[in-house]
């Protein structure tokens, strides 16, 4: 049985002694990023430098409200609006293995240039179990790159800690409920954020309309949970699938884009079953999203599919 407790403990301990001089963190303002951050400010306090980064492929005012975590948890932080950059690397891009790779390289040489600024040689990441184990290696197939494991470029000039290596998403929950931290039940978002929300090139007109068609998603489902219409979904968002088809838009012909929405039920990120939507709150989703954006979409589905054999985010 895990001990959350015990855990930290031992964790703060440990870092404490690894740790020299100063780190560096690599924050999203996720469950798995808090807590490591949390860890490591108890353990070397202001050595600790909380760098988040605004990639242009976040959610719809999610910067913003990172900051007022960072501010409301005490951290000594720097917040980088590298939008542009990620933007032009990521152009004529459409293969997610190559957006994962290259994601996770800018995030690393961004981390570096801070470092260096700051005299900092530890860089310190969320890392949980379940993203090395689906990253591969010589034993294991890769089923998809994620941008802290797969995406590393081979020389880095920080040293990696990652305090939550062995940890499976319920456990990092229970060492977040145990710090009593206001994010311990927060929705995974991936790292290479709606870059992967979009099927081929993550382009910026296309990242605005999956950010909000994903923030419709979200409103319309936790309202339909506050009012009891359905279980919380362990995961939940919307996919811009970039095919387009033939609709109608008040009168008038419309040759839009497909939105998927995605939610579902897991434990420990291994293995998920879809949730059951009601289709009164579908009803709303699909009538939200094409009101909202108009002719750029015409059409919305459903993923049905566990994980087995499909993934939770499409790429």
């Amino acid at each position: 049985m895990f001990d959350a407790e015990k855990f930290i403990e031992k964790s703060i301990a440990k870092l404490a002694k690894e740790i020299k001089g100063k780190a560096l963190i690599a924050f999203s303002g996720g469950v798995d990023s808090t807590v490591c951050a949390t860890l490591v400010n108890k353990a070397i306090g202001d050595r600790l430098l909380t760098v988040h980064v605004d990639t242009g492929y976040m959610r719809k005012n999610e910067s913003l409200n990172v900051k007022k975590l960072m501010k409301q948890l005490g951290l000594n932080y720097r917040l980088i609006d590298a939008s542009k950059e990620f933007y032009n690397s990521l152009k004529d891009v459409e293969d997610p293995e190559i957006k994962r790779k290259i994601i996770g390289e800018r995030f690393i040489r961004l981390f570096e240039k801070a470092a260096d600024e700051e005299n900092i040689e530890y860089l310190v990441q969320g890392t949980i179990a379940p993203d090395w184990i689906e990253s591969g290696d010589n034993l294991r197939d890769t089923i998809k790159s994620h941008h802290n494991v797969g995406g590393l470029p081979e020389e880095m000039k920080v040293k990696l800690i990652e305090p939550l290596r062995d940890l499976y998403k319920d456990e990092v929950r229970k060492v977040a409920r145990a710090l009593k931290l206001p994010v311990s039940e927060r929705q995974p978002f991936p790292g290479p954020g709606l870059a992967i929300r979009i099927i081929g090139e993550a382009t910026p007109e296309r990242t605005e309309v999956v950010r909000e068609a994903c923030y419709i998603v979200e409103n319309e489902i936790e309202n339909a949970v506050e009012k009891k219409l359905m279980e919380k979904p362990w995961q939940y968002f919307a996919i811009l699938i970039p095919i387009k088809t033939v609709g109608v838009h008040g009168d008038q012909r419309a040759y839009g884009y497909t939105i998927a929405i995605r939610a579902v039920q897991s434990i420990d990120a291994m293995t998920c079953a879809y949730s059951n939507i009601p289709h009164s709150v579908l009803d709303n989703i699909s009538t939200k999203i094409t009101n909202v954006l108009g002719k750029k979409i015409n059409r919305i589905v459903y993923d049905v599919t566990n994980k087995p054999p499909s993934t939770v985010e499409w790429e």
